[in-house]
């Protein structure tokens, strides 16, 4: 797998509407991967899962699945035989149409087959044989050209289990992110499998937010600051990287599913100095920094529970429902945040949270400035990429 700073765009999320898809598809650019600057938002729900803040943590461990492209190499394919399977993909491909966007605004063909472009990248030793396979740079079909028919192919993934993950792509619409076990967020790829939110486009303003708050401000720049429900790890890692060696971030989840991919990202970046993983929910593992945070963000679940089920089938099927459920209104989550934000910072340490849109973002802000009087200054409401009301960021009074 290529690791450079590109982003592989999930193919699924909420309902996108079909100007932000018709949008998504011309931000594609010629190497075939998104141009991150030209990212509109998946308008989809994230974060990791969290349950009411009176939850006890779990103690069970979990071992985290690594990545495909980080798989040894220790399977074999003759070249016809994954020719073989790339025609029978297609195949299946050709099936879908149109008909997942039909049901729920999911992939069409067009955004399958760059799916399973990017399942050869990481699954093959030699990434330049897949236009030998009949699939173009952008995902588009070609004839299959010829190839020593003795050639053997090195694989991360054993052929059969290409024509597993395939069908359950396609058959039950498991997300591509948990079939090859990563996504591309930023300039990072990132660890995450069932059990762990996969991290959207959108949330990156997150990272940059807080890049533009901690440019002139030594004291949020060196400080200490807090990560809840990090899932993957993704803003944790993202924010750390900006504070640089002088930082430190402390990042929660109540699952252990996430604490142990989290662990693993934040390892596979070198940063386990500058981040703390502590397993509980919400503001539990912060009791001992009441009031010494510099920082907090959050992605929490926003999403109404009524909504669940009308979501793209990889998200309601597959995702883990308490990442995405914010109850009734989908605000549980975001007032308890609200509450103890307030005790957890210092004066004129910054919160950034996302939600689910202006109307939330509203409440949120009539929330602080109405029946929390003298806790919060400068309260702004922030647009994502497709310029939806999306963020709420403040300070500390």
């Amino acid at each position: 797998m290529k690791t450079t700073c590109f982003i592989r765009v999930p193919s699924f999320c909420t309902p996108i509407s079909p100007i932000i898809r018709k949008h998504l598809q011309k931000s594609f650019n010629k190497t075939g991967h998104y141009n991150q600057n030209h990212i509109s938002t998946l308008n989809s729900a994230q974060t990791s899962i969290s349950t009411s803040p009176s939850s006890p943590a779990p103690s069970t461990s979990h071992k985290p699945q690594t990545p495909v492209f980080l798989r040894p190499l220790i399977y074999s394919s003759t070249f016809p035989d994954l020719q073989s399977f790339t025609s029978w993909a297609k195949t299946l491909v050709s099936s879908v149409g149109s008909t997942f966007v039909q049901l729920d605004n999911g992939s069409d063909s067009t955004l399958l087959l760059r799916e399973l472009r990017w399942l050869l990248e990481d699954s093959i030793d030699d990434p330049s044989l897949i236009p030998h396979l009949g699939i173009c740079q952008n995902g588009g079909i070609t004839s299959n050209t010829g190839s020593s028919s003795t050639e053997v192919v090195r694989l991360r993934v054993s052929l059969g289990q290409m024509y597993q993950l395939w069908k359950q792509r396609i058959q039950e619409r498991r997300p591509f992110q948990y079939i090859v076990g990563c996504e591309h967020w930023r300039d990072l790829v990132l660890s995450v499998e069932e059990g762990v939110l996969i991290p959207r486009p959108e949330t990156e303003k997150i990272v940059d937010l807080v890049g533009n708050v901690v440019g002139g401000n030594e004291m949020l720049r060196e400080g200490l600051w807090a990560d809840l429900g990090t899932g993957s790890g993704a803003l944790a890692i993202g924010i750390a990287r900006i504070l640089g060696k002088n930082g430190r971030v402390i990042a929660t989840d109540l699952s252990p599913t996430a604490i142990s991919v989290a662990k693993f990202n934040v390892e596979r970046y070198g940063l386990q100095d500058i981040i703390e993983i502590k397993q509980g929910s919400w503001f539990s593992p912060l009791v001992h920094v009441e009031g010494e945070l510099d920082g907090l963000v959050c992605n929490p679940p926003y999403i109404p529970s009524e909504d669940i089920g009308s979501l793209q089938a990889e998200v309601a099927k597959h995702e883990p429902r308490l990442a995405l459920d914010g109850g009734v209104e989908g605000m549980d989550n975001l007032l308890h945040l609200c509450e103890r934000t307030a005790a957890m910072l210092k004066p004129g340490g910054f919160f950034a949270f996302e939600t689910n849109g202006e109307k939330q973002c509203r409440l949120l802000a009539n929330h602080m400035e109405n029946e929390m009087t003298g806790s919060f200054r400068d309260v702004n409401i922030v647009s994502d990429f497709a310029d939806i009301p999306r963020f709420l960021t403040g300070f500390c009074d």
